[in-house]
């Protein structure tokens, strides 16, 4: 996506793109290596009542995916970004788009500033930047303000509920690596189909 798309983006969610080129950087220790290929449909792993499998994963995965086995805080936050997304009034589709995006930035961690090692000013669970607008560093450090941020931009891309969930992901954030969401869509569904109703 453009620079100026990005800041259109941006502006009208309300969110001011003030310097950089990033708005939602990636994390240096998150997996840079693309991920292409054709669709695959794979069938989401829990079996909770309420939850549309079919909404979750709408077009099958793309490509090769990754996995981590999820410690308690990761879980936690993993279900903080599903009761603000639930708050935001965003179907289970968002969430996963979510989740997906913090496996890829965070691994679902709320990180604080990483020294050398981070890329320019990027916090929490969407490494989103206090130099870009996002918000305070203690506010991209509440799981359930950077979720609502994160969803905040979501939601003024037309489409985004008929997007791959990369493209959804990338379009928000700007990614240098913007095809890396794609590996973690099975993990993220699999994730909402066990806690959305929990």
């Amino acid at each position: 996506m453009n620079t100026i798309m990005r800041k259109s983006v941006l502006g009208i969610a309300g969110l001011a793109f003030t310097g950089g080129v990033f708005a939602g950087p990636v994390a240096a220790h998150a997996d840079a290596t693309p991920v292409a290929g054709k669709p695959v449909a794979v069938a989401v792993q829990a079996d909770k009542p309420g939850v549309d499998k079919g909404k979750l994963i709408p077009h099958g995965v793309q490509g090769a995916q990754s996995k981590i086995t999820l410690n308690g805080e990761q879980t936690g936050n993993a279900k903080a970004i599903i009761a603000a997304t639930k708050k935001a009034g965003l179907p289970e589709r968002a969430a996963v788009i979510s989740i997906a995006t913090s496996l890829q930035e965070s691994k679902l961690e709320n990180l604080g500033h990483l020294g050398d090692a981070n890329d320019h000013d990027s916090l929490g669970l969407f490494q989103q930047r206090p130099s870009s607008g996002w918000g305070t560093p203690k506010q991209i450090t509440d799981p359930e303000y950077a979720t609502l941020a994160f969803e905040k931009g979501l939601k003024q891309v037309d489409g985004w509920q008929d997007m791959p969930l990369t493209e959804a992901a990338q379009t928000v954030q700007v990614s240098a690596y913007p095809d890396a969401y794609a590996q973690w869509e099975q993990q993220a569904a699999d994730i909402v189909a066990q806690h959305w109703n929990s």
